[in-house]
């Protein structure tokens, strides 16, 4: 396996345990909103499909981030795995988040992931369906940041 000075463990071929890993890193890295510091967890020839868009590279990447988190305030995300093989995992994920306007959602999705030996993201294919909530209806409300250990995932909150 070729580690470059970029490497991100842990690597493929992922175990039932470094997938979970490897999930719950992502899933921080999405919760800092920080476009740059999400960026460097994938390829620099990284290729997305999020919704309606196709992201290629990290430079795309953070343009799209940056933008997502400008429409998509007070974000919150859990990610769950799925499954995995050799390279690859598959993953749910629900978030929250509200427009400027104040409405809140609730984004349902599938995420399927390959990586480089090194154990950056080399591509992402996204699905994603959003569902208006009331604020009532939240589920997700630790502080902005990191989920905390003790809060339930998705499975646990029967989403």
């Amino acid at each position: 396996m070729s580690q470059s000075s970029e490497a991100r463990p842990p690597f493929p071929p992922f175990t039932r345990a470094t997938a979970i890993q490897k999930v719950r890193m992502a899933e921080d890295g999405w919760n800092s909103r920080d476009p740059q510091r999400v960026a460097l967890a994938y390829t620099v020839d990284s290729s997305w499909r999020n919704r309606h868009e196709f992201p290629q590279g990290r430079e795309q990447i953070v343009q799209f981030l940056t933008r997502k988190w400008e429409r998509e305030l007070e974000c919150r995300l859990i990610k769950e795995l799925w499954a995995f093989e050799g390279n690859r995992i598959a993953v749910r994920f629900a978030y929250e988040s509200h427009d400027a306007e104040g409405n809140w959602f609730r984004s349902y999705g599938n995420e399927n992931w390959e990586f480089a030996d090194n154990g950056l993201m080399h591509r992402r294919y996204a699905s994603i369906n959003d569902l208006p909530i009331k604020e009532a209806e939240r589920k997700y409300h630790w502080p902005l940041g990191r989920r905390p250990d003790d809060h339930p995932g998705l499975s646990e909150l029967g989403l």
